[in-house]
């Protein structure tokens, strides 16, 4: 065997060890991914899952809060105007009962006053037999 043979052989040699070097880094690779894929893919499914749901919980949640907040704005108006509404009604009262009471103390003033006046007009009449009777 000449020396280019031997030089030949050997070159081939060392492109078959890097071959197989290749191949078990390729088996290598394909060992660590399936480890890695089934520690992980698990715990992502899981927590995929988990998302997914909280996700749909916080969107339901965002709904209902934009649907109570403009709700909130509605019955806030609605609020504030039976208020005054009301307000408006405890015056409206107040003055009716007012107006009422003073035409009750009116009349009962004027009642009075003409009973007093017969009652003045009785006494004298009282004076004046009881003087009659005593001359």
């Amino acid at each position: 065997m000449s020396s280019e043979e031997q030089i030949q052989s050997e070159i081939s040699a060392k492109e078959d060890e890097i071959s197989k070097i290749e191949e078990e880094a390729t088996k290598k690779e394909a060992e660590a991914e399936k480890e890695v894929e089934a520690e992980y893919d698990p715990q992502i499914s899981e927590k995929e899952s988990a998302l997914d749901e909280k996700q749909k919980l916080l969107d339901e949640a965002t709904e209902k809060a934009a649907e109570w907040t403009q709700k909130k704005k509605e019955l806030t108006v609605e609020v504030k105007t039976l208020n005054k509404e009301l307000n408006a009604l405890k015056k409206q009262k107040a003055s009716a009962l007012k107006t009422k009471l003073g035409e009750i103390a009116k009349e009962k003033k004027a009642k009075i006053s003409a009973i007093k006046k017969e009652i003045s007009q009785l006494q004298k009449e009282l004076k004046n037999l009881q003087k009659l009777q005593g001359a």
